[in-house]
């Protein structure tokens, strides 16, 4: 059975899991207690930092990795569009895009916004980082005026990417998105997957409850 380590980004590879079908556990590392004193989790992933998984003599890291590994070792699934398929160029795009252009400027965003002390908190590395996001996030607005769906009519991985990065800027970076941006998250998380994969991380259902209240 493929074992997933830790929430956080692992929400991707937990939701793509129920996506696809396949039977998973999770097995959570707390990062707050610190990770030192998890020596099961080091063994995996000496770096500390989640997500990561173990499927068999496998292990690997890093959200959007391994999520093409699952689509790649368990498919062919239509959450990732064949390359010949005139999709697949907007779905790597945005596969990458979420994390690399979004979520890493949404997560300095936060982290300065809800950890720095109050004078560092609009630094000129924070500005940095959301200029970073608001710059990569032109191209999702531009996409989602031309189809409902980041690779074009049917939902993909690549939204699971993207959808997970906005929730992150909205919820964490306190960024404002705009009317079809939020139309578009709610159209991914209205999926039976996305509730099963809520379910399963009761700490990313605690912190968006949470994040409301604020």
């Amino acid at each position: 059975m493929i074992t997933v380590f830790g929430e956080g980004r692992g929400f991707r590879v937990i939701w793509l899991l129920e996506e696809m079908g396949l039977a998973y556990r999770l097995r959570p590392v707390d990062l707050l207690a610190g990770v030192e004193k998890d020596a099961e989790f080091l063994a995996i992933n000496p770096g500390g930092f989640i997500p990561a998984i173990r499927d068999g003599d496998v292990t690997i890291v890093e959200s959007i990795a391994i999520m093409e590994y699952l689509m790649a070792r368990y498919g062919p699934t239509s959450l990732a569009p064949d390359p010949h398929d005139p999709a697949f160029p907007m779905y790597q795009q945005f596969l990458h895009l979420g994390e690399a252009g979004l979520a890493m400027g949404a997560y300095f965003v936060g982290g300065a916004r809800n950890f720095a002390p109050e004078a560092e908190r609009n630094n000129w590395s924070a500005c940095q980082a959301r200029r970073m996001f608001e710059t990569r996030l032109r191209l999702v607005t531009r996409q989602l005026a031309r189809s409902p769906f980041l690779a074009g009519e049917e939902f993909t991985a690549a939204d699971i990417s993207v959808t997970y990065a906005l929730e992150l800027a909205r919820r964490f970076g306190g960024v404002a998105l705009g009317e079809a941006e939020r139309a578009y998250m709610a159209r991914s998380s209205g999926r039976k997957a996305y509730e099963r994969a809520m379910e399963t991380c009761k700490g990313r259902r605690a912190w968006l409850a949470a994040a409301a209240d604020q």
